[in-house]
């Protein structure tokens, strides 16, 4: 191929509508994090734009520099297309299509990438159009590629959905995308009610299970609470293997305070991927919040309650040591097993897993929970109250106003006043008051029974078993 050829080429590729012109990857965002995003089974993943998966899974293969994994995808979406929308399989894969140019010409099989550019150029003369389209299709196919991506791409699908619905009102798959999207977009700054595009979306395809969990999860905020319970049950009903419907049932149990039915709904959900980490990690997280509840009821003196404990530590153990060894990007999960295990009195475990999470990079706030914990487990268990003051320092040097700060202060400051009453001469008592009066004055008491989640989007909290 010439020169003016291979540019001729290049120029035809970047007009494509497709993966790889829709810059999917944000900035600042590592691949891994964004295969982490995509492949969470919570995202749609038994529904009927499941090419859009093979598509993004193929984009994924050739980033990581494994183009005939990616061609593979391709095919299988390809032949998905071809069974399921025979009559639009033209305009249907054209995103595919295009990534099938992106990937042969990176694999420098120039020809092949030709040759695929020349299948979108004939699709889109059709509609005097060269190397792309207006089509509630594509609309459609980069609206759900975009929500699968999850993050700042949620507003850009919701436009493409509503460009899509323009054309085709009483599309129902338009109308169930607008609808996520909706949902998805509510907890903005400008929170957009999501109730009525996800009762349309319901309306149009009384079938669409997801939907109905979503629509139950955001009526359940607005305490209406008895039709989401059966919004809930006929979705189980209707779809009792989709591991999205069963994932957003279990949040929606999960509020409701019924730990053991969402534990039960995400356990049914791994049984078809049983290896899945995003899976293990919200059943280990489910786990855990049982393990806080119990150590919250201390004082009660229940027949059993010593077992009942060990048991939910065992679980939540098995399941957060899955997901870990899976190699996701999941947050904290070394830290809640250091926890766990030091809860179960095994110190080199705890230790092990402690020292794992400082290896990270971690943003300053996860890293300001880390030394939190650490320090926790250095005062209570190990009983090593010079190590403990260290990382309670280490921790509040971290330029961030959080609970855990105020948490970390109030430990130095009753650290201080217990050496002191000792001993009045107390050199790093004495020390420990003018550090924390140099950092912000008087200190006032934190409140140490509150929970903190990492993010608005999780069901998992995230706090040291050892408060006081």
């Amino acid at each position: 191929m010439s020169d003016s050829t291979r540019t001729a080429l290049e120029s035809c590729l970047r007009q494509l509508k497709c993966h790889f012109t829709w810059n999917l990857v944000e900035g600042g965002q590592s691949l891994a994090e964004f295969e982490d995003e995509v492949c969470n089974p919570a995202r749609f993943q038994n529904h009927e734009f499941r090419a859009t998966v093979f598509n993004l899974r193929a984009y994924i293969e050739h980033r990581r520099g494994r183009g005939e994994a990616a061609l593979e995808h391709l095919r299988r979406a390809e032949a998905l297309i071809q069974r399921e929308h025979a009559e639009q399989a033209g305009t249907r894969s054209l995103v595919t299509w295009g990534n099938y140019a992106w990937v042969y010409y990176h694999l420098g099989r120039l020809a092949d990438a030709q040759r695929y550019v020349d299948k979108v150029r004939r699709v889109c003369k059709k509609f005097r159009s060269p190397y792309r389209m207006e089509s509630a299709e594509l609309d459609f196919e980069e609206g759900w590629a975009r929500l699968q991506c999850g993050g700042r791409h949620n507003e850009k699908a919701k436009v493409c959905f509503e460009k899509a619905l323009e054309k085709e009102p009483k599309n129902p798959e338009f109308a169930s995308g607008l609808a996520v999207a909706s949902y998805r977009l509510d907890t903005r700054p400008q929170p957009q009610n999501p109730v009525d595009p996800l009762r349309r979306a319901i309306r149009l395809n009384p079938d669409n299970q997801y939907a109905k969990v979503l629509l139950a999860l955001k009526l359940q905020k607005l305490k209406d609470e008895g039709e989401g319970d059966r919004l809930v049950e006929e979705a189980l009903k209707g779809a009792p293997c989709a591991s999205d419907v069963l994932c957003g049932a279990a949040e929606l149990y999960q509020r409701k305070g019924a730990l053991d039915k969402a534990a039960e709904l995400l356990t049914k959900a791994l049984e078809g991927t049983p290896n899945d980490a995003y899976l293990h990690w919200n059943i280990g997280c489910l786990y855990r919040t049982k393990v806080l509840e119990m150590l919250q009821d201390a004082g009660k003196n229940e027949t059993g309650k010593r077992e009942r404990l060990q048991e939910a530590i065992g679980q939540a153990v098995h399941h957060l040591k899955r997901a870990e060894e899976a190699g996701a990007n999941l947050p904290c999960v070394c830290s809640y097993l250091a926890c766990l295990h030091a809860q179960a009195g095994q110190y080199d475990d705890a230790e092990h897993f402690f020292q794992k999470e400082f290896s990270k990079e971690l943003s300053p706030g996860a890293r300001q929970v880390l030394h939190l914990r650490y320090g926790n487990f250095q005062l209570y268990q190990l009983k090593n109250e010079d190590k403990a003051i260290h990382h309670f320092i280490q921790g509040m040097k971290i330029d961030q106003e959080s609970k855990e700060n105020e948490k970390m202060k109030n430990k130095l400051r009753k650290i201080a006043c217990i050496r002191l009453s000792k001993n009045k001469g107390d050199a790093m008592a004495l020390h420990l008051l003018a550090f924390l009066q140099e950092l912000s004055g008087d200190v006032c008491p934190a409140d140490d029974n509150s929970e903190s989640r990492l993010d608005s989007g999780s069901f998992l909290y995230s706090a040291s078993f050892a408060e006081e």
